[in-house]
């Protein structure tokens, strides 16, 4: 039986995706996160598990994020040079397929005869394959399709919705069961490299499903309905070019901030549980309940993304989050050590987090559309490219921070006494960054006056055309 025919948007631009296409879309997402929230659990893998010292760990993962945000841009590059008539984006994510899968099992391989410098070469040349070059093969392309998919804003808040909640799925398994897991297998490094198998089996089915459903064009029922194809057909900017103008975009730059702090952000808490419930709650089995406590938040968050986007908007929706971020954080202060207190206050905390995970594309979208009112070029992937290289250093500085916290704070992972200094560390990067984060987040986003304006620029962008 045929399908029913879908609708138009609110701006009367036609729907081209049904739930099968969200859900495989959002598999994408699921895929990069599983590699994100593994890597971020590394610090303390490598520090409690394997043995190394934080201060090594901690500046070895920074110059990969370095590395692995240069990356990006060339892969943007690359991407906006494929020769026309050939797609762009799809293809990558088949071939990243096996590579990731492989890689991610290696990650958890380090081997132990060797020496620290041995290990700690080891462990730089996986994370290097692994994030500066798998993963930012499938995230620039996989980015780029929510602006190639559909030219609905209001499908592509819906796709940002699914691959936001997709995932936190992959990150709270993570969160929740890493601990607890790899504990009842034993809680060394064999225990942590069989949890790592089953993601990457997980993450490469992901990655391979995403690839058979995904489009590169707006489809509905087969036929081409919109010309969101044209945008794959630009006349490639030179880089140079391309980076001047969009620097030049005082949107881009905006989000290219925020998402850069968002990232310090999660790439922190990513990392941090462990340490504070190991040393401050005196229980590193309690990462297991946080992340489940964290699940309720989480569910609200996506509950009511749509119906505050609906009401207040994309910009007026993350002041909001950013706000409740901040005061939720700050009355941590009180009791930092108190485990309900805490537990409480962290939940408002990971909800202020969910609407920034669902609309960092579409605020990209929306700098991305503002190219082309400004310059006549969109530059998709190099815009994505771009906004990932600030992604990546504000990931990799998260978890860096960390290490250099601890190890400022003269931090041994066997030690059985904490020390008020390795105390003051993690308070440090547990609750005062995290605060500064949310404040100057909170100040950028009032900063960002686009949304209000797109229709009318769009109108102005569709006149032109006509008129060329």
């Amino acid at each position: 039986m045929a399908k029913k025919p879908l609708g138009k948007d609110k701006f009367g631009v036609q729907k081209v995706m049904r739930t099968g296409d969200y859900f495989a879309d959002s598999l994408g997402q699921f895929a990069l996160n599983s590699i994100a929230g593994l890597i971020g659990q590394l610090t303390y893998f490598y520090t409690d598990k394997v043995g190394m010292a934080a201060g090594a760990v901690a500046t070895a993962f920074f110059l990969t994020k370095i590395i692995d945000a240069f990356t990006d841009i060339i892969m943007g590059n690359i991407v906006d040079h494929t020769k026309p008539g050939k797609e762009k984006y799809r293809p990558w994510l088949l071939r990243m397929a096996l590579p990731a899968m492989l890689v991610i099992i290696a990650l958890f391989t380090v081997p132990s005869g060797i020496s620290g410098a041995g290990k700690l070469a080891y462990m730089f040349f996986t994370n290097i394959v692994l994030t500066a070059i798998i993963y930012t093969a499938i995230c620039i392309p996989y980015s780029s399709f929510m602006v190639v998919r559909t030219n609905s804003q209001e499908e592509r808040g819906i796709m940002g919705t699914w691959r936001a909640a997709a995932g936190y799925v992959s990150g709270m398994i993570i969160a929740i069961g890493i601990i607890p897991i790899t504990n009842a297998l034993g809680g060394d490094q064999t225990a942590w490299a069989k949890f790592g198998i089953g993601f990457a089996l997980m993450t490469g089915l992901a990655i391979l499903l995403c690839w058979k459903r995904a489009r590169e064009t707006a489809v509905e029922r087969g036929k081409e309905v919109e010309a969101v194809a044209e945008t794959n057909e630009e006349e490639p900017t030179p880089f140079k070019e391309a980076i001047t103008n969009l620097f030049h975009n005082k949107y881009w730059v905006i989000v290219l901030a925020v998402c850069f702090m968002t990232n310090v952000s999660y790439g922190i808490s990513g990392a941090s549980g462990a340490y504070y419930c190991k040393w401050i709650y005196g229980n590193d089995n309690l990462t297991g309940i946080l992340g489940a406590v964290g699940m309720i938040p989480t569910i609200i968050g996506f509950a009511l993304i749509g119906p505050m986007v609906k009401k207040f908007g994309v910009t007026k929706t993350l002041k909001v989050s950013f706000l409740i971020g901040a005061i939720s954080t700050a009355l941590r202060l009180i009791a930092p050590a108190n485990f309900v207190y805490n537990t409480v206050l962290g939940a408002f905390g990971t909800f202020a987090n969910i609407p920034m995970m669902c609309l960092t594309g579409v605020l990209t979208a929306m700098s991305i559309d503002y190219n082309e009112y400004k310059y006549g070029k969109r530059m998709v992937a190099t815009s994505q490219a771009a906004s990932s290289f600030g992604s990546k250093i504000g990931t990799g500085i998260g978890a860096s921070v960390i290490g250099w916290c601890l190890a400022l704070a003269s931090y041994d992972g066997f030690a059985e006494v904490l020390t008020p200094a390795v105390r003051q560390a993690i308070f440090t990067f547990s609750i005062y960054i995290p605060l500064a984060l949310f404040i100057v987040m909170f100040i950028l986003t009032n900063m960002f006056d686009l949304e209000g304006k797109l229709p009318a620029l769009k109108e102005q962008i569709e006149l032109r055309k006509k008129a060329s």
